[in-house]
């Protein structure tokens, strides 16, 4: 649900937003060099549930020196995947979803990573996050992938009221500026992570605060 906010408010708050965190940019899935194809971007995303941005970092990188393309990856044995992504968390689900998803990139999509949604989605492990990722940092498509941040934080401002990631992509596509669109995911994460905080958001210092209407908010800094 769109709630009712002035959209000049909203620029305002992305205007905010990016002055403070543009150069402050953190590694993300698609600035850091260890990620340099679509298949990468992809298979980095995977690795990146549950586990911190260094770690998808680490990880994903030591992976593509042994295996970097769906063939490689597609061969790799099921054991040895595992080892290597161990530390990420969740290795057995991760590693039995990259081999899946590289062997079904070979054999439906001719080794190249889909460049639309319903293809991508069509691709089991792979869920609305993940394809707007690859489809947003991969092949500069206008896609905004929401995270729990991207979630919690429109909701918390008091622009929209949604129940989950997919009911706050439609809204927010539909409220905010295309001009914001490609820098949404990383500002929003930043935000997130320093000030806007799960529990006990910093309101003491935050940029934005004469905007935000501090829905679900009971105790802050």
């Amino acid at each position: 649900m769109i709630l009712k906010y002035n959209n000049k408010n909203i620029s305002k708050v992305m205007d905010i937003l990016l002055k403070r965190y543009l150069k402050q940019r953190q590694p993300t899935l698609r600035r850091t060099s260890s990620y340099r194809t679509p298949f990468q971007i992809l298979i980095a995303c995977l690795i990146s549930l549950r586990t911190k941005d260094a770690n998808t970092e680490k990880v994903s990188a030591n992976l593509f020196k042994i295996a970097n393309t769906p063939e490689k990856l597609a061969r790799i044995n099921i054991k040895k995947l595992e080892k290597l992504v161990y530390s990420s968390g969740y290795y057995r689900r991760k590693a039995r979803t990259i081999k899946y998803v590289s062997k079904e990139i070979l054999l439906r999509f001719n080794g190249k990573v889909p460049k639309n949604k319903e293809d991508l989605l069509s691709l089991k492990g792979i869920g609305q996050k993940t394809a707007n990722i690859v489809l947003a940092f991969a092949y500069g498509k206008d896609f905004i992938p929401i995270d729990t941040h991207c979630h919690r934080i429109p909701n918390r401002l008091g622009w929209i009221k949604t129940k989950n990631a997919d009911e706050t992509e439609k809204d927010i596509t539909k409220i905010l500026s295309k001009r914001y669109w490609k820098e949404f995911n990383t500002i929003i994460i930043l935000f997130g992570q320093n000030i806007c905080l799960p529990i006990s958001p910093k309101c003491s210092i935050c940029p934005v605060k004469k905007y935000c209407k501090r829905i679900g908010v009971k105790k802050s800094r």
